[in-house]
């Protein structure tokens, strides 16, 4: 006898969390026989899934507002809540052991001379087989999201909590975790806003001992002011400001550090480096890294605090010898009108867009939008110039995206040569069997 937290789901559902996938849709439900069904299921609460013939597929988190209404958590049925806590401890563990392989922190000055970072994704939802968790660690600040109803909740923070500072700070090393939720996953899925104050924080200023864990709203609530909030961290040994009441989602583009290095290693071994355009700069990620080949470097972005950010960030780096300059402007007009000035060519340009698509209704008009982007960029390189481009779509495809590209190329007259295929870093592993984890492209070219 199956548990009566049962959702019952199409036979193409079924097939699909059999071959990998881990999400079932709204649409994908079908009516359970009356001897067998559910109450009103609570929000957040684990479900047994079942294929049409009632056999079990597995146990998943249930959402009443979001169109994605399970998310695979276990291929074992009727996991309790206990059961599904300690594999989430596990998972997490797995998740920082990666991390620690993969990308690990890297000091400035050490003996093997690799480029400092101590900034990294340490948990990426489905990806490391957390869904509904992601959480991102710049130096001594972690910042964590919570994002559907069966994750936001006060067992799976202290899970969290105690694991990352088992990890992460075993002798008390500064560390401060906050809970940072995204407006609009919140909204979509109807989220409480989350108990004030950090999940813990080894600040000195909150407990006599320097570790505090929140063990109750009120109690780390008096000293919100005092846990750390703000920190400065290193990408490539350049050095970035980040505030965790400001920017988009948890913060830095994280996924892009090793392509912001590729990026400036392609520019300083061609023979076009005197300026460069970064477009959609937001905090100045590849003008900086760009500022390390080129004399000149102007990043552009339609957001003035992304702007004032960046230039926060460009103080920061004081060895820069590049003259570095920002203009606030949207990057279909602005580009538009360098197209048809026609007074300056650039030796590199950077297209970063934020994500066009949001959803599949939206791809076509997304491709119109990067192949309108593409073909200025192109008509304002000069011959031997570098072109990277990126999409952060996952609703468009590598390959879509690489055609489009293309087809602007055509249009433009240039031939380009596409030198490296690129995707997200390390830390934002993908799995085969899930294509949104495939989300980040970045191509890197050269343009006669």
């Amino acid at each position: 006898m199956f548990t009566p937290q049962t959702l019952r789901i199409s036979r193409r559902a079924a097939d699909r969390l059999r071959a990998g996938h881990l999400w079932v849709y709204r649409t994908d439900l079908e009516p359970a026989p009356p001897a067998t069904q559910a109450p009103d299921l609570e929000p957040g609460s684990l479900v047994t899934l079942t294929d049409s013939r009632d056999i079990p597929l597995g146990t998943a988190l249930y959402s009443s507002e979001s169109m994605i209404t399970a998310r695979l958590v276990s291929r074992t049925p009727a996991l309790t809540r206990e059961q599904y806590l300690a594999d989430l401890r596990t998972r997490i563990e797995a998740a920082l052991a990666l991390r620690d392989e993969l990308s690990p922190i890297v000091l400035p000055d050490n003996a093997a001379g690799a480029a400092a970072n101590n900034a990294h994704r340490l948990i990426f939802s489905e990806a490391d087989n957390l869904p509904g968790i992601v959480a991102d660690r710049y130096n001594d600040l972690v910042l964590a999201q919570l994002l559907t109803q069966g994750t936001a909740q006060d067992d799976v923070r202290a899970v969290l909590s105690e694991t990352l500072r088992a990890h992460l700070s075993p002798n008390g090393e500064p560390l401060t975790l906050w809970e940072r939720p995204d407006p609009r996953i919140r909204e979509l899925e109807q989220l409480p806003a989350p108990p004030p104050g950090p999940l813990f924080t080894t600040h000195d200023s909150i407990a006599p001992d320097g570790l505090s864990f929140r063990s109750t709203a009120e109690s780390v609530a008096d000293h919100r002011e005092a846990a750390p909030s703000t920190t400065t961290f290193t990408l490539n040994n350049l050095h970035f400001h980040y505030d965790a009441a400001a920017g988009q989602k948890t913060g830095a583009f994280l996924d892009q550090r090793l392509n912001y290095a590729a990026a400036a290693a392609h520019v300083a071994a061609s023979t076009r480096r005197e300026n460069a355009l970064d477009v959609c700069t937001y905090h100045g990620g590849f003008a900086l890294h760009l500022a390390q080949a080129c004399a000149r470097v102007t990043g552009i972005d339609a957001s003035r605090s992304a702007l004032e950010a960046a230039d926060a960030n460009l103080a920061l780096n004081t060895n820069l010898e590049s003259e570095v300059d920002w203009i606030e402007a949207d990057a279909f007009e602005y580009l538009r009108h360098l197209d048809q000035e026609k007074s300056l060519v650039f030796d590199a340009i950077v297209l970063d867009p934020p994500a066009f698509a949001k959803s599949k209704r939206a791809a076509a008009s997304a491709l119109r939008g990067y192949k309108e982007l593409n073909l200025r960029a192109l008509r304002l390189l000069a011959p031997g110039g570098t072109l990277i481009t990126c999409s952060c779509s996952h609703h468009v495809s590598l390959a879509d995206f690489t055609a489009v590209v293309a087809e602007a190329a055509s249009d433009a007259g240039r031939r380009v040569q596409l030198l490296e295929t690129r995707a997200a870093a390390p830390d934002h592993p993908e799995i085969l069997t899930l294509p949104e984890t495939r989300y980040l492209k970045c191509l890197i070219c050269r343009v006669d």
